[in-house]
């Protein structure tokens, strides 16, 4: 088990050494959870740090059913199988989508203040949360990554269940995980303490760690 979040961040930031003082690496850290981990990870390899808000776009009559995502910068992406098989209408999409984008972009203002996101493009990027369980969300977020063209998408996490970690090489360039379970119930159970943040928790971690990495 881990403390907390930001024990499981400095142990999952060693195992990430090989990406320690270079230049065109960014942490992107999945709010809220995956920001206290991402920040130790920043900090320890002298890397800049923003989030990468993703929601995922849930069939209108059965919500847990991902059938997309929307996510930092305007991207949307969606599964083109089950929107088919489905027959989920153009209209039923874009009413789940503007909900969702509503979000993304009121974590957006509540996490940045006005600062503009950090630019992915051609970069090495980590993208971080504080644990998986199904992997759906992550998957999610790392197609919408993709559509900004880094170079590298490495996806960092304390805990997630081996299947999820499988799931997840198929589509990342890297997956590091510091705990592939068998046995996975859920990420808390991982954690001493698994306090939920606030969106001024998340704000204040984000311009600590970037005061930090700053003065570096």
């Amino acid at each position: 088990m881990f403390r907390n979040r930001t024990e499981a961040g400095q142990k999952l930031a060693s195992k990430l050494e090989a990406y320690f003082g270079q230049p065109d690496v960014v942490v992107l850290a999945m709010p809220r959870g995956g920001v206290p981990v991402g920040c130790e990870i920043a900090k320890a390899l002298h890397a800049p740090v923003d989030i990468f808000v993703v929601r995922k776009l849930g069939v209108p009559w059965n919500p847990e059913l991902a059938m997309g995502a929307v996510a930092t910068g305007g991207v949307r992406v969606l599964d083109e199988e089950i929107v088919r098989s489905l027959a989920i209408s153009a209209e039923e999409i874009a009413k789940v989508a503007a909900a969702e984008q509503a979000e993304v972009e009121r974590r957006e203002h509540a996490y940045r203040k006005g600062r503009a996101p950090l630019p992915v493009t051609g970069k090495k990027v980590i993208l971080v949360d504080d644990g998986i369980a199904t992997g759906s969300t992550v998957r999610a977020g790392v197609a919408a990554l993709r559509r900004l063209k880094p170079a590298r998408i490495v996806v960092a996490v304390p805990v997630a269940p081996c299947a999820a970690s499988m799931m997840l090489r198929e589509v990342a360039d890297e997956v590091v995980c510091t705990i592939e379970a068998e046995d996975f119930f859920a990420i808390s159970e991982w954690y001493e303490d698994f306090t939920q943040l606030n969106d001024a928790d998340v704000y204040s971690l984000l311009e600590n760690a970037s005061g930090l990495i700053s003065a570096a």
